[in-house]
């Protein structure tokens, strides 16, 4: 039994509403750090209680938007209001502010937009942006979810990712959202595996038709992605020799953020 179940399990007091908080809890966190979908059979093993308490529960969490339900396969997923917690306090936590000043340098080095991405349940939202001061430029919607096979910001997410959950996202379907986006199984282990051995990750119309962008991880404290940073701008400013050297620069560029968000943590 896992600690989260044992901890479900011990929940028995004689306090209902703090009993029935917790639960709630453990349901949420569930879909926090594991598989994007869940359904009630898996949750009642995971969490130790009946598959009626937890309909009950993802019923009331349904109602206010902090989970989605597929009735088509009877599973569960992070809704919209969840979302934007997690997001809401991304773009409060210390890295955010590690990131700032640092992105906005890269913006002048390369005067292309910059941007920081966080990552939430299994897909990812911009939680900042730098934009470029060329008339034609490229920026991006702050808080909109983007699935993580497509573009430079989320492959480089998702290439780091532990397996069992980096292949939970590759078994599921994947829309194309330009003809450039790949979305075989196959193909895009491949490109994950290059993603990984390289440090970085770059996409040429994969997300947006006439777009680009070169994008690195950024690792949390406990050593998992958590987030990426990119460079991004028009596919036609994106040459071999400029995208070489974007790579060199995100790669600094996250490492010096994870130094600045490290050194201030409590």
């Amino acid at each position: 039994m896992s600690d989260r179940s044992r901890n479900a399990a011990a929940n028995t007091g004689p306090n209902a509403g703090t009993e029935v908080a917790g639960r709630v809890a453990d349901v949420l966190l569930l879909f926090a750090g594991g598989p994007r979908s869940l359904g009630v059979s898996a949750i009642s093993r995971e969490l130790g209680v009946s598959k009626a308490v937890v309909h009950r529960i993802l019923r009331s969490l349904v109602s206010r938007e902090m989970l989605e339900d597929d009735p088509g396969t009877g599973r569960y997923r992070l809704g919209s209001a969840a979302v934007a917690l997690g997001v809401s306090a991304l773009r409060g936590s210390n890295v955010r502010d590690a990131a700032a000043p640092v992105l906005r340098r890269l913006r002048d080095e390369t005067g292309e937009t910059t941007t920081l991405s966080g990552l939430v349940g299994d897909e990812r939202v911009y939680l900042d942006q730098f934009e470029s001061p060329r008339e034609v430029r490229m920026t991006v919607e702050v808080g909109r979810r983007f699935p993580l096979h497509a573009g430079s910001s989320g492959k480089a997410i998702l290439a780091f990712l532990p397996e069992e959950r980096r292949e939970a996202v590759l078994a599921r379907p994947r829309a194309a959202l330009t003809a450039r986006t790949v979305t075989g199984a196959a193909e895009l282990r491949g490109e994950l595996a290059a993603i990984a051995a390289a440090g970085t990750a770059v996409s040429l119309g994969e997300r947006l038709p006439d777009a680009a962008s070169v994008a690195a991880p950024l690792p949390g404290p406990d050593g998992a992605v958590h987030g990426s940073i990119s460079v991004c701008g028009p596919l036609h400013r994106f040459t071999p020799e400029e995208i070489d050297r974007y790579r060199g620069l995100v790669r600094a560029a996250a490492a010096e953020i994870v130094r600045a968000r490290d050194a201030v943590r409590p």
